[in-house]
C-alpha cells in the first residue's frame, strides 16, 4: 500500500509512517511541492495507485461522485496537534490498513475508524 498524504498534514506524520515501513509520499515532496493541485494528486492516485491521506473533504466529493480516486483517508480530527495524530495513526494503524485493504473509502477520527465502502 502506498500512500499520498495531502499538504494539510505535517511531513512529521509521512516520517513516522515510513518508520513503520509504510510507502509514503508527501506533496511537500512532489516538484510543485506543496502547491500541488488536487486534480494532479487525483492523478497519482489513480495512476500509481496511491491512497490519498487529507483533511480536505473536496476529496470524499471526489470519491463519490465522480470515482477519481484510487482510494481515500480521511483524516476526521479537527485540530489536533502534530504528536497527537501521529500517535493516533499509531494507535489504530491495524484498522487503518486493513479497513483500507478491503475498502475504498477510510475515515480516521479522535474515537476510532471507520469504514465506508
Amino acid at each position: 500500500m502506498k500512500l499520498l498524504v495531502d499538504a494539510q498534514l505535517p511531513i512529521r506524520l509521512a516520517n513516522h509512517l515510513r518508520q513503520m515501513g509504510v510507502e509514503v509520499l508527501h506533496t511537500s515532496e512532489l516538484p510543485l511541492r506543496n502547491r500541488t493541485p488536487d486534480a494532479e494528486i487525483k492523478h497519482l492516485s489513480i495512476t500509481q495507485e496511491y491512497v490519498i491521506v487529507t483533511k480536505d473533504g473536496d476529496f470524499v466529493d471526489n470519491l463519490l461522485l465522480h470515482q477519481n480516486l484510487y482510494k481515500l483517508l480521511l483524516v476526521a480530527t479537527g485540530n489536533i496537534t502534530n504528536s497527537a495524530l501521529v500517535e493516533l495513526f499509531t494507535r489504530h494503524w491495524r484498522e487503518i490498513s486493513d479497513g483500507l485493504l478491503q475498502a475504498r473509502f477510510v475515515e480516521l477520527a479522535r474515537d476510532g475508524v471507520v469504514i465506508h465502502w
